[in-house]
Formats: structure tokens, sequence, C-alpha cells
């Protein structure tokens, strides 16, 4: 027998949908959808599917350390280097899943879990992330309140963009097409955040453990590699693995909110419209799933945080289904539509940086 679609199940839907400052009224809505979804089951841990990744990953540490040892003093160690930057990706969208409680139903379990992988393998601070990443789940793309917006070299709103100065204004009125080579120095900034963090004089939770923590991943990792190549090899296989690391993981999490809609502060919307209209999924199935661990099921995501990875494909057809019910835009693309939207979406922003006595038909006069 047919499964009862959405509407039938969640009941007709009052339109009242008029402009982008007239929403529906859709909170019992949500409520409604959650209790569809959890009724299918997609909230439900996914033991197997963890333990599966959790093993291809050990499989490839072991891969990329028994090669850095076979290697030895050889200029190929920087594929090593590669690799071990794509295996602190995977590991960190791990991380990012178990501090959202997906892996195990203890949420004592995943906090331990994310910390000894965001920490002990990755090595950034798991208290700062967690602090930054719930105030982004909480207002995604409200100006003044989503820390992934706020200024840090690129500019995400055009108040910003206006207020550059200096190399930060050069790199401005260029961003869209700076914005991936900029990404090879991400890794090397997201380190720094965490000393930043951990340093700090204001109260940090575990500030000790997770010192000692990413100090022994110090001397697992970037140790040997000092001990076992030369000065100058050494560097390089580091410089590799951050740049690695840093475009992966940007290459990863830009897709999903940038370009799309921005939130002024003082706008007024239901938790529903202001996920999904914030957000936007990239295409390709199981292949983008494994590529981009789950983020590329944004909108789901966002909507169901705890929802394990493997969930999120069944979860996009009901959510869809809600949207086109509510008139709420739900936003698809391919994962190189979407680079190209958020560059044409940096440049747009850049704009604001441009000399404010520069005419755009004089300037065009005067280099022809």
């Amino acid at each position: 027998m047919a499964s009862p679609t959405i509407e039938s199940r969640l009941g007709p839907v009052r339109q009242t949908y008029k402009g982008t400052t007239d929403f529906p009224p859709m909170a019992k809505a949500y409520t409604e959808l959650s209790q569809v979804v959890r009724e299918t089951g997609l909230l439900t841990r996914a033991r197997a599917f963890y333990a599966l990744v959790g093993a291809a990953l050990a499989v490839g540490f072991g891969g990329a350390v028994t090669g850095f040892v076979l290697l030895g003093d050889s200029w190929f160690q920087l594929l090593i280097a590669a690799a071990f930057g794509i295996l602190f990706t995977q590991v960190a969208f791990l991380a990012h899943e178990a501090a959202h409680k997906q892996i195990f139903a203890s949420g004592r379990a995943n906090d331990r879990l994310a910390l000894w992988l965001a920490a002990g393998v990755v090595g950034i601070s798991l208290s700062w992330w967690t602090s930054k990443h719930t105030r982004h789940h909480a207002n995604p793309n409200r100006v003044g309140k989503d820390p992934d917006i706020e200024v840090d070299t690129i500019s995400f709103v055009e108040k910003d963009a206006v207020e550059a100065r200096g190399l930060r204004r050069w790199i401005t009125r260029r961003q869209g097409w700076l914005f991936f080579p900029l990404l090879t120095l991400e890794g090397a900034n997201l380190h720094a955040h965490a000393f930043r963090h951990l340093f700090s004089r204001g109260e940090v939770k575990g500030r000790w453990t997770e010192l000692g923590i990413i100090a022994l991943r110090f001397a697992v990792f970037v140790a040997p590699v000092f001990v076992f190549l030369p000065l100058g090899m050494a560097f390089a296989f580091l410089g590799v693995q951050l740049a690695v690391f840093g475009v992966y993981m940007g290459a990863s999490f830009a897709p999903n909110h940038k370009g799309m809609a921005v939130i002024a502060p003082d706008a007024k919307l239901d938790f529903f419209s202001k996920q999904v209209r914030t957000s936007r999924n990239i295409t390709g199935g199981w292949w983008a799933t494994w590529l981009m661990g789950g983020l590329n099921y944004q909108i789901e995501h966002h909507l169901f945080p705890n929802m394990p990875r493997p969930h999120l494909s069944r979860a996009r057809a009901i959510v869809k289904e809600h949207s086109a019910t509510l008139n709420v835009p739900y936003v698809e693309t391919t994962l190189l539509q979407s680079y190209g939207i958020v560059i044409q979406y940096l440049n747009r922003v850049g704009l604001a940086a441009r000399d404010p006595f520069e005419c755009p038909m004089t300037s065009a006069a005067a280099r022809a």
C-alpha cells in the first residue's frame, strides 16, 4: 500500500504567502513535519554506517602512514601530505556529526568522540567550533548573529566590504576570484583560531583538556614529519597538507549558504522558512554525500541537525514536498554551479569596496 503524501498526513496548509515580508504561519507545520520524520524512523541512529566510515578512515590513515614510512626522503611525500589533508577533512566531517549527536544515543559519548576527533586528530578546538557553529545554526545568514558571514579577510555583506581598507580592500575588490586561492590558507587559519581561543583570557570550557589533546596530536603527527624528513621537505609536507585540508573544508562548506538570502538583523521569520531559505542543497546522490560528509543535504541538516548522514536523502523528499506545499523556495544545484554562484556573489559584494569617487564609465574610457 502506498504511503500517504506529506499533505495528507499533515493536513491542508493555509496559503498566506504574499511576498518577502509576509510569510505563512508555519510553526505548527514544522512541528507536524518533525513528527512525520520521527515516525518514519529517520532520527534513529545509524551505528553500522558510522562503524563503516570509521573503519574506512582507519584503513586510509594506515595506508598513508605506511606510505610515509616506505617513501622516506622523497618529494613524493607531498602526495602523502595531500592524502592526509583529505583524511583530516573526512575526520572533521565525522567530528561535526558527533558534535550534533548523530552517531551515538548517548550525548556524552558523542561529545567525547567529537573532542578526540576534532582536537586529537584534526587539531582544532571543539569548544571554539561548537560555540561558533551553534550560533550559525540558530541564525544562518542573519547579519550580526551568524559568525559564518562575519568578515574574516572575505566580506560576505556590503557593509563590511565598504569598510575594508589597505590590503583587505584590495582583496575584497577581487574576492570572488581570490576565494579558492585564499582557501589554501584556511587550514592554518582554523588552527590559529583554536590557539587564540584556548589561550584567550576568558573562560574556556575544558581548556587544559583540549590543549593537552592537541599537544598529543602535535607529538604524534607533526613532530615525526620533522624527525624523518629534511627541514625544507618537512615544511613543504605540512604546507601541502594544510592547503589541501583548507581547500577541501572550504569547498565543502561554501556551497551551503553563500549566495543565498541574507537576513536583516530585525527580520522576523519562522524556523522552517529561516532554515530553508538560507540553505542550498547539492545534487549528486551518494557520491556527493561521501565527498561532502552529508553537507550536500544542507537544508535537511539545518532542519534536523541530529539526523544521521545516511537518512538525509530520504528526508529530502519529505522536506522538498513540504516546501512546495508551503510555497517556500527549495534550492538545489550541482556542485560546480554552486561554486559559480559563490564566486559571482562574492564579486558582487566586493564591488562595494570600490573607490566611491571611481566612476565605472570614466574608468572604462580611461582604460580604452
